[in-house]
């Protein structure tokens, strides 16, 4: 588990060293996405969630990962050019990350009538069947949500 102090100082550190000063790094509320790196405010963003939960070499990883995102600038997305500068940082790994969603935080638990859960961050905007039960969507399956804090 990274502590999230040593994550920021890495951060800063790999800032400092690759890109100009109007750059910034601070630490987001995603649940699902790990990093993201915006051309628009310079800022590098990891989430905490995650951070807390990957070890140090996964977050080292992510921290890279933006970073090459930053010097290889905003066209670049997953390109050549972007993999490129990111093996040259040291990245080792692909374009997404591994490790598994902040789902403790998930707000909607969804339940199909064979039994099946479903976790979501945010209710589906309109009716979802279980797609373990079916391929398509099927009413005989239809998941019925439930707030996860009203639960508790």
């Amino acid at each position: 588990m990274a502590e999230l102090q040593r994550v920021e100082v890495w951060a800063d550190a790999l800032i400092r060293l690759h890109l100009d000063s109007s750059w910034s790094f601070h630490f987001d509320h995603a649940k699902t996405r790990f990093g993201q790196c915006d051309h628009k405010h310079k800022r590098i963003s990891v989430s905490r969630h995650l951070s807390v939960k990957a070890t140090d070499d996964e977050v080292h990883q992510v921290l890279l990962h933006e970073v090459a995102h930053a010097v290889a600038g905003v066209r670049a997305g997953h390109g050549p050019a972007w993999m490129r500068i990111a093996r040259e940082l040291g990245y080792e790994g692909g374009r997404t990350h591994d490790s598994p969603a902040a789902t403790e935080h998930a707000k909607w638990l969804g339940l199909c009538p064979t039994g099946h859960e479903i976790i979501r961050f945010r209710r589906p905007s309109k009716p979802t069947s279980c797609a373990l039960c079916s391929r398509r969507f099927n009413p005989d399956y239809l998941i019925t949500w439930h707030d996860r804090r009203a639960m508790a």
